[in-house]
């Protein structure tokens, strides 16, 4: 299992596969680099590299205090800095783009450009507290099956996903013990997130904005309860050259290997080939 360290010694698990250009991908919040599984078969010339951020995954718990953006964002580029690359693409889902974001702000001499699974400068609180009500908790069905068949449920965003696919996404979001099925990420991320979540949300659009002269694409679920329609208008209006796709029957976040992801995202990659 691929690991590296990161700079205040935590040890951090990554992937790293295929030849060709340098895809950094960053995952969400509670989630991990399993979630480009759906993708990876899709894309071509690509060498696509996965990060577990510190917590999550097969990453080591690290001290809460350290659960932050611009401390992740460290550790990308720290892993960039342990494989030897010098530039790169990133792909961010939700917290992942959000790094990205921050990445471009700090240390754009090492982007090629940004690509953002439905998040944006402007985060809904709608779709923020939904999040904060399973954050750090236990599922309380007991087995994979009972998961996925409670998510296909409750999900109603998405539209038309076959059980198998919430199956992988259950197995790789929780591991099935005797005890039930438990957290595949530190909860005390929970903690760490809600520490800050009644301070007004800190202005990103310059963080945007720094985005500026990147090759940029942006992929939205249709029903997206995280990244609003009026919040990608904006983001079109001051980058009118970006690549933008709406994923129907999805919410947040689109798997990624649906025709219009995969659409946006080759023309994206396109531009940097």
């Amino acid at each position: 299992m691929p690991r590296f360290t990161a700079p205040d010694g935590t040890g951090l698990h990554y992937t790293d596969e295929g030849a060709g250009l340098p895809l950094l991908c960053l995952a969400g919040l509670t989630r991990n680099g399993g979630d480009f599984d759906h993708m990876a078969p899709h894309l071509a010339g690509v060498r696509l590299i996965r990060l577990d951020t510190r917590g999550r995954g097969g990453s080591d718990h690290a001290d809460p205090a350290t659960y932050t953006v611009p401390r992740e964002a460290g550790d990308a580029l720290a892993l960039l800095d342990h494989l030897g690359i010098a530039q790169a693409a990133v792909l961010g889902t939700s917290r992942g783009g959000l790094i990205a974001l921050w990445l471009a702000a700090k240390a754009k001499h090492r982007l090629l450009g940004v690509a953002l699974n439905d998040i944006g400068p402007v985060i809904e609180r709608r779709g923020l507290d939904v999040i904060r009500g399973y954050l750090g908790r236990n599922p309380a069905q007991k087995t994979h099956e009972e998961a996925a068949r409670a998510r296909a449920a409750l999900w109603t965003s998405f539209e038309g996903v076959p059980h198998e696919r919430w199956m992988h996404e259950v197995r790789n979001h929780y591991d099935q013990t005797v005890d039930g099925l438990l957290l595949r990420y530190d909860p005390r991320l929970r903690n760490a997130v809600l520490s800050t979540w009644d301070q007004p949300q800190p202005d990103l659009w310059p963080l945007f904005d720094a985005l500026a002269g990147l090759p940029l694409c942006v992929i939205r679920g249709a029903n997206s309860d995280l990244l609003s329609r009026a919040t990608l208008a904006e983001m079109v209006r001051r980058r009118p050259d970006m690549v933008v796709a709406e994923v129907p029957g999805r919410g947040h976040v689109p798997f990624l290997d649906e025709p219009e992801a995969l659409d946006a995202l080759r023309h994206w990659l396109g531009e940097m080939q």
